[in-house]
């Protein structure tokens, strides 16, 4: 199976059929290996009837008990040891199903970082999350195939080889009978492929406005919105589930067709050897053999028409990979190099100047435009910015993440301890850490957890408070250390008290350093040296912040709710 740290390859996108069989070339040795094992559990199922014929034939029958303890052995012997070939065969098809399952999730996750930031504007967090749950393990599942599959058909030729030694006419009927179940069941098998695919695509839509919804759900009641976003996720959700009828409808027929045609089908085999018997034409033993192998038959060719149901919905599910998979990263052609020395960041967009060792903060009515003018100065998206004067796209990604870190407020918080939550990739020294969780007024959050920095912490820091969080998410921008640091809204799950400690300690925790906070919290604002007031995501005025509490109405009304306690 593939090792955690080993490199899973270069996928085949040149389609869902493409990328299986892509699966299956990682590990030929393992499938072969599980459609031999597949092979030889069926056949050597098929050969119980044999040997039963034989024991009646030649032991039963004729009196014979040294041939009837002699059949009887083997029939044990085979039955011994095919109960091991089919402990193989399972644990081979487990550890191929495995592989194919963890190859496509470590395949995601490294597209999925090489697109960095170009990610949620190619493709929606839902149809990530969609595969991530659903579709690598309908992948994995599609792969039984190699096993089962090649066992069904090589066990169907085999017992119709054995009825052509008994009657030519059962074995032409067993080997004309599964094209008529192919025809039958093929036009389903096209249908459900297309309605699985139509499915699949809305419920990626659908699992991207759940996880907006949820990130929204404060914003959207504070608007008087949630009512009619709620609305439309029902209608949405109704269309989803009408489309699973569909789907499902499809399926049971599938499902039904393939318990039922092979019945009816060996059901007909065995009415026919039934009537040979009677003629005399068949011995009594053959008879039996021939009830036996229709009892084998059931299980492979109704297991030949689920592999079809399952590898229709693993094409799609493939497809689904190969599209992300086929996305391409922003282009990176930059070759200008970063500032040597501290600079200034310029966005022409907005007007917004940000003096290199000062602490800047941006304040605008508008969340969505402020937030803008972060992403144009951090390069994350089209932006005209410059640093020093070079433009921020004629440098190289990786200089500019190394010098510039935009520190979201909603940033995601991976597993693991606090201290290697807020370390990142590097390890911190004991000093470092406490300097920085001392800055962030993040004593208390350390303190209050039983193992401190060695606490775990759950993903996305569930088990911490929306405050702990956030003061978790700025410890572990500080310990970053970067040159220029782009804080949005780094305060606003906190109280008045820890607010006011986070913006005083910031500022001397930052000296000589470039920072910018997003805010309109008088408390952080009365520190910043540099104030730029937007409007329409423009800079309408810049000061300090009770110059312009002074002079601008309407940067006034923006921050009032604690104006007066911040000029007192």
């Amino acid at each position: 199976m593939i090792d955690v740290y080993e490199d899973p390859g270069t996928p085949d996108r040149r389609g869902g059929w493409w990328y299986l069989a892509w699966l299956v070339r990682r590990q030929p040795w393992r499938a072969a290996a599980g459609a031999v094992l597949a092979s030889a559990w069926m056949v050597l199922l098929a050969m119980a009837p044999y040997l039963l014929a034989r024991a009646v034939d030649d032991g039963l029958e004729p009196g014979d008990t040294g041939a009837l303890v002699g059949w009887t052995v083997a029939l044990s012997v085979v039955g011994a040891f095919n109960a091991w070939v089919s402990i193989m065969r399972h644990r081979t098809m487990t550890r191929l199903r495995m592989d194919a399952y963890f190859r496509t999730i470590k395949v995601v996750v490294r597209q999925t970082v090489r697109l960095g930031d170009a990610l949620p504007r190619r493709v929606g967090a839902g149809e990530v999350v969609t595969i991530g749950v659903g579709d690598v393990q309908t992948i994995a599942n599609a792969l039984t195939v190699i096993g089962p599959g090649v066992g069904s058909v090589v066990v169907y030729v085999f017992v119709a080889g054995l009825l052509l030694s008994v009657s030519p006419l059962l074995a032409a009927v067993v080997l004309l009978g599964l094209p008529v179940v192919a025809v039958l069941v093929g036009p389903l098998m096209a249908r459900l492929q297309g309605a699985e695919a139509e499915y699949r695509e809305r419920q990626g839509v659908l699992t991207t406005r759940i996880g907006d919804l949820a990130g929204g759900l404060r914003v959207l009641n504070g608007l008087g919105g949630k009512g009619l976003f709620a609305d439309a996720f029902r209608r949405d959700s109704q269309r989803l589930r009408e489309q699973g009828y569909q789907v499902g409808a499809v399926a049971s027929w599938l499902q039904a067709l393939g318990m039922g045609l092979p019945t009816l089908f060996l059901a007909l085999v065995t009415w026919l050897a039934a009537r040979l018997a009677a003629q005399g034409e068949l011995t009594v033993g053959e008879l039996v053999s021939v009830y036996g192998y229709v009892a084998v038959l059931v299980g492979p060719v109704a297991f030949l028409v689920d592999m079809g149901y399952q590898l229709s919905r693993g094409v799609v599910a493939a497809r689904r990979v190969v599209e992300l998979l086929r996305l391409e990263p922003d282009p990176d052609t930059g070759t200008a190099d970063a500032p040597a020395e501290p600079a200034v960041l310029f966005d022409p967009a907005s007007g917004v100047r940000v003096a290199p060792g000062r602490l800047t903060a941006l304040v605008g009515a508008r969340p969505a435009e402020v937030s803008a003018v972060v992403d144009r100065l951090g390069r994350y998206g089209p932006s005209d910015a410059t640093w020093g004067g070079v433009r921020l796209d004629a440098m190289s990604v990786a200089q500019v993440r190394a010098g510039i870190l935009v520190a979201d407020n909603e940033a995601d918080l991976f597993a693991g301890s606090l201290r290697a939550v807020v370390g990142g990739r590097r390890e911190r020294d004991a000093a470092a850490i406490a300097g920085a969780v001392r800055a962030a007024a993040a004593d208390d959050v350390v303190q209050g957890l039983a193992e401190g920095l060695d606490t775990p912490v759950a993903a996305q820091g569930r088990s911490l408070s929306g405050g702990q969080r956030q003061r978790v998410r700025l410890v572990r921008a500080l310990l970053a250390d970067p040159e220029v640091l782009l804080a949005v809204e780094p305060t606003s799950a906190l109280d008045a008290h820890t607010e006011a400690a986070v913006a005083r300690r910031l500022r001397a925790a930052r000296a000589g350093r470039t920072t910018v906070v997003t805010t309109s919290s008088p408390l952080v604002l009365d520190h910043a040296e540099t104030v730029h007031y937007l409007v329409d995501g423009k800079v309408a005025a810049t000061g300090h912040h009770r110059d312009l509490l002074e002079r601008e109405p309407g940067y006034r009304a923006l921050v009032a709710r604690d104006a007066e306690e911040s000029v007192g």
